[in-house]
């Protein structure tokens, strides 16, 4: 049975580089392609790969976020081939017990070293290993090996600290502010605008999802893909057209916020409605 494999690069000539390399092996499946990490997250859950090329270094969620995610989430664990142009990285690949790691710019043979070790893994029905190199994998239930896969990635988490300030810059000055006071932030023409209790300004990131990163998850949420909210900061639910909700903030200005159709479900949750 050939590999069914997703490729995840936010880089397009390294992803179509990989593409033509694999397109040359035999018994390899490309079934899609990704270019960020939570299109991985997804990916894996639609096609349940069994082998996952996953770049270390995107912008927002990165390779290592991703094997997070997927533990947390349940998702059965595809093998993982990390793809990297720094061998750094492949210390850290190895403590999440990937397949392997892959240097760029890919060589074609040691490319088809990966694949060959993926496909005997697939052959000897050998799951991936979910635990840390000290642990003995086999000796333990799967659910236990994802649960000491996500205590390790949390330690690792706590080891490289969200950043105590976030730097807001207005009007011509650039504010240190404390991301509890945070109540939303917005994205539009790509520019990142965060409101806080008492002021507004922009954050020098690309992206939500990279500002999602330095915030803790716990309590900023994303409930429309324009926006991220301090749920700690929410005044108000309000009822909106066609069963949908908007969030009434405690800025200076009460800013509604829209709840998205595929979020609904989390707020119901969230405040039992």
């Amino acid at each position: 049975m050939p590999l069914n494999v997703i490729l995840v690069d936010d880089e397009q000539l390294a992803r179509e580089e990989l593409d033509f390399l694999l397109k040359s092996l035999p018994d390899v499946n490309i079934v899609a392609h990704g270019h960020n990490g939570l299109e991985a997250v997804q990916l894996v859950k639609e096609h349940d790969p069994d082998l996952l090329f996953l770049d270390v270094q995107m912008p927002g969620l990165d390779g290592f976020g991703v094997v997070k995610r997927l533990v947390a989430s349940r998702q059965p664990m595809p093998a993982i081939v990390f793809a990297t142009a720094f061998d750094g990285y492949a210390v850290k690949a190895f403590e999440v017990n990937a397949l392997d790691y892959i240097l760029k710019p890919y060589d074609k043979k040691r490319v088809a070293q990966v694949i060959q070790k993926a496909q005997q893994r697939a052959r000897a029905h050998t799951p991936p290993s979910t635990t840390p190199p000290t642990q003995d994998a086999e000796s333990l239930p799967s659910s236990d090996r994802l649960a000491a896969l996500l205590r390790m990635l949390d330690a690792q988490a706590a080891a490289t600290q969200q950043p105590a300030k976030i730097m807001l810059r207005t009007a011509g000055r650039m504010i240190l502010t404390d991301p509890k006071d945070i109540c939303f932030a917005s994205i539009q023409d790509g520019v990142i605008s965060v409101t806080t209790t008492t002021i507004e300004g922009e954050a020098n990131v690309r992206t939500l999802e990279e500002l999602l990163d330095m915030l803790d998850p716990n309590i900023f949420w994303r409930v429309h893909r324009g926006y991220l909210v301090n749920i700690n900061h929410i005044r108000e639910v309000v009822p909106w057209f066609k069963s949908s909700y908007q969030l009434r903030m405690d800025d200076k200005k009460q800013t509604g916020i829209p709840v998205s159709r595929s979020q609904t479900k989390r707020l119901r949750e969230l405040f039992n409605l």
